[in-house]
Formats: C-alpha cells, structure tokens, sequence
C-alpha cells in the first residue's frame, strides 16, 4: 500500500480532476449539457485524452498496474462531476477491461490494451436479454464453432455504451446438434468494426442521458483465440466479473454521495426560511446527517475493496460481500438524492438540476447488476448456507463469529438473538438480508475509523445505521403479513358507498 500517495499518481488524478472540472463546469453548462442525450463529442474526447481507462490495464500491457485504489480513485473524481460518466467508466473497466486482463488471450489483450491506450477505444458487456433479465443463466443467446470459429447469435438489450462501444463482452450458451443450449456459459470478444451488432432500438431511457441503452441483435463471428477463458467454468467465471464489478460501486457512489452532501450543505447555509438559515433547523440536521453517513459508509467500502480486492484475486465467492456493498450503497444513492431534493425544494425538480437528475440516474443502480430486493434475498441465503454448515442455529451466535459482522453483532444482542426460521418467506429473506448487509457495512464502518479516518462522522454513521437496522429488524419480527386481493376491483368504489342524495 506504500504506493497509494505516491507523487506520480496524485498528479495523475489532479490532472483529470481538473479536466473534468473545466469540461463540466467552467466551458459547459453541466446542468443543460447533463440534460441533453449524449455526450458531446469533444468533451468526450478530451475526458479519454486523460487516459482514466488506464487506471484498470496492468502495467505490462503499458496502463497504471490495475491497482484497486486508482480504480476508485478514478470513479470517484468522475462521479462528484458527473454519475454518468463515472457509470460508464465503470462500464468499461470492471465489465470489459478486467475480465479481460484476468481470462484473455495474451495476444488479444496486448492488441486490445493498445488500442485503448492510444487509440481511446471503448467497451461494453452484452448479458441481459429481453425475456431474461434477472435469470441470466437461462438466457438464448448462443454459440456453435465451426473450425477455428465461433458463431454467435442472440438478442441483447440495456447494454451500457449501446452504439458506442468499439468492443464488446457478449454472453452466450453453447448449442448442441439438437438446437438445445447448455447450462455452462461462454464469453466472447466482438471488435464492432467486422459488423454482426444490429442496434434494432436506441431506448429512450429515464435517466443517465449521457449514455446510450438500446436493443442490440447480434449475428457474429469470432475467432477461437477471442473468447475468455475460464479457470473453471464459465458460470464461476461470470460469478468473478458481477462480484468484482459490486465489490467497486463505492468507487462510482463515494464521489456522488460527496456531491450530494456539499450540494446541501451549500443550500442549507445560505437558504433562510423564517428568518434563520435552513441549516439551524433539526428536521434539515436530520437529513444532512444521513447525506454525511452515505458518503462515510461508501468511504468505508471503497477502504475495505481497496485493501482486500487486487485484480487477480478471484471474487467468485464473495457472494455476500459483494452483494451487501452493492445493494446498501445504491439504496443510499437513491435515498441521498431524494434528501437533496427534499432540502432544495421546487427548483431541484427541474431536470437540469443536480437533485432531479440525480433522483433519475442513481435509480438504476438499485436495479442493474442485479436487483437489490433480489441481492438482499441473496445475502439471507448466504447466510442460512453457511449456518447450515456450521450447524448453528441461532442468528446472533452465527454473526458475532462471522468476521464481516463480528465488530457489530453485539450492538444488537437484543433483537438478532434468535433461532432462524429456514423456510421463512421471501419478503422475510428480503428484510433480514437488508439488516445483514447493513450490518456488514456497519463493520467496515468500524474498520475505517480505526484507520484514522474523522472520527465525529464515523460517529455518526455508526449512530444512523444501528437505528436502520434496528427498525429493519423491527418489521422482520413483526408477524402479520399483507397479502394482494385478486379480484380486488369488487367492492372498491368508495363512490358506490355514498348514500344517494334526497330528491
């Protein structure tokens, strides 16, 4: 870690902080340039003239070393500018640039680095289907070879960089003579330039102007020496790329939730209401202290990915790390621009505002990479599975002894002592997994303060989360469930129920 204030790098990221700063804030309007679909082709340009993607190439192949701490470092500086750009960054490095480093051809990352280092070339990930969202293992996208070649074909859709992208990752299942498909999955390196992509739609999506989605038909070929090579299966190997690419969402959320926080720090100091500045109020302390807590518990994760997750350590079983950090800190995304938006009132409800886009660009994080009532059902079996092996049994027993939640367990003996209930409902596994990645967060949190990092909103934080988990947990113990009424339009006229008027 003795690298991470080296001289070279600071200047290195002040260099593009300041391009960024100049791009967004000084040539541009970046509320108006934020509103508008697509990105300018010169500011495009000149943000890739920094080389940003060379934070995720390693060193032998001419980029920074793919060393974790620049990688966030990176995301963070782009996301306090714009989430945006840092989404598709992020797109880039943790969907296309790092699997490759860890499954490619030496021969193709060598080609493939280049370009992205001199030429500013872009990628993308093709795995989400139309009819296969959330069950990607199902999906119908599939590949035959034939000599020395693959074919591909299939429908793909929401694609980060759609029409964009120079190269893409594309997903798909092997046919058999019959036509079936089989359970493993393949990954496949397609240069756009040799054709094959139909973009059949360009969405025109609610947020995240910047960036094209759309749905992509694809007939192509591709070499035998440009499909990924897993170092067991392709599933542990998709497994690897989702877990890691979660594992960095603080590096996108850290910078955003900063911006959130001084965009209403700022507001509140100078706004007065009744005579005195919004900031002296309790209910707009309330609320600036959460926009505080967001940003100090995504600090934490980007220290703890930072410090345990190097390129070449394999993430395929870091299920409920992965998932507790990507599920908690895109809920606080989310929660941060509605505070934002609260304290600034009506004019942050304009689209060129920072608090209405951001109200409509972190919503997605909440449901690409996997949905988060889906990921926090994930962390409950995560951790049902591992209590099952460790024959225990009671909740509490099991989370002091986990090392992600043993600092924090005890600042909940009272509500988490308890037999766990294997067959519990879904929307049970949902809560219980929201307090659990909560409580993984929470330990980071701990961690990040022994650091050295300010105490007072470590504090804070720590203050804020035990009184979310503990009205999580409050809604898991309480018993009573609502169910949904099929034919619910019988007898739901409150207008039928009004006695009719006298003649």
């Amino acid at each position: 870690m003795s690298t991470i204030n080296n001289n070279e790098f600071v200047s290195f990221i002040e260099t593009y902080k300041n391009k960024l700063t100049e791009l967004f804030t000084e040539r541009n309007n970046e509320g108006k340039m934020a509103a508008q679909r697509s990105m300018p082709p010169y500011v495009l340009q000149q943000i890739l003239e920094c080389n940003p993607l060379s934070t995720f190439i390693p060193e032998e192949y001419g980029g920074r070393g793919a060393k974790t701490h620049e990688t966030l470092t990176m995301l963070e500086v782009s996301s306090y500018q714009s989430l945006p750009l840092s989404l598709m960054m992020g797109i880039n490095g943790a969907l296309f640039l790092q699997p490759l480093a860890n499954y490619a051809n030496e021969d193709v990352k060598k080609e493939i680095f280049r370009k992205f280092l001199k030429n500013n070339k872009m990628g993308g990930l093709m795995i989400t289907e139309p009819d296969f969202g959330s069950e990607a293992l199902k999906m119908q996208t599939g590949f035959k070879k034939s000599g020395k070649q693959y074919s591909v074909s299939g429908l793909k859709h929401w694609a980060g960089l759609t029409g964009w992208a120079d190269y893409w990752l594309i997903t798909a299942r092997e046919k058999d003579e019959k036509g079936d498909l089989g359970r493993d999955i393949g990954f496949f390196i397609h240069d756009t330039s040799n054709g094959g992509i139909e973009v059949e739609e360009v969405f025109q999506n609610l947020g995240l102007y910047m960036l094209p989605y759309g749905r992509n038909r694809i007939e192509i070929r591709v070499p035998e020496s440009h499909r990924l090579q897993p170092k067991t299966t392709g599933v542990t190997m998709m497994l690897d790329l989702l877990h890691r690419s979660r594992l960095q969402f603080p590096g996108m959320a850290t910078g955003y939730l900063k911006r959130m926080l001084d965009e209403g720090v700022q507001h509140c100091k100078t706004r007065y209401v009744g005579g005195s500045s919004l900031f002296n109020y309790d209910q707009v302390k309330e609320r600036l202290a959460h926009l505080q807590s967001y940003f100090t518990v995504s600090s934490a994760m980007s220290f703890f990915t930072s410090s345990n997750i190097p390129l070449e350590k394999d993430t395929s079983r870091f299920d409920l790390t992965a998932n507790s950090i990507k599920s908690v800190v895109t809920d606080y995304m989310q929660s941060a621009a509605q505070n934002l938006l609260q304290l600034v009132g009506a004019k942050g409800y304009k689209l060129d505002h920072i608090a209405g886009r951001s109200l409509t660009d972190s919503r997605p994080f909440q449901i690409f990479e996997g949905s988060n009532d889906i990921l926090y059902q994930q962390i409950s079996e995560s951790v049902l599975k591992m209590m099952r092996k460790t024959s225990s049994t009671n909740l509490y027993d099991f989370l002091k002894g986990y090392p992600g939640t043993d600092k924090v367990a005890g600042y909940f003996k009272d509500v988490l002592n308890f037999k766990v209930d294997n067959k519990m409902a879904q929307r049970k596994m949902v809560e219980l997994g929201q307090a659990v990645g909560r409580m993984v967060s929470m330990n980071m949190t701990i961690d990040l303060g022994h650091k050295g990092f300010n105490q007072e909103m470590v504090s804070n934080s720590l203050a804020v989360l035990q009184k979310e988990i503990r009205t999580i947990l409050s809604s898991y113990s309480f018993k009573k469930s609502a169910d949904v009424k099929d034919n619910f339009e019988e007898n739901s006229s409150w207008l039928s129920l009004l006695p009719l008027p006298a003649k």
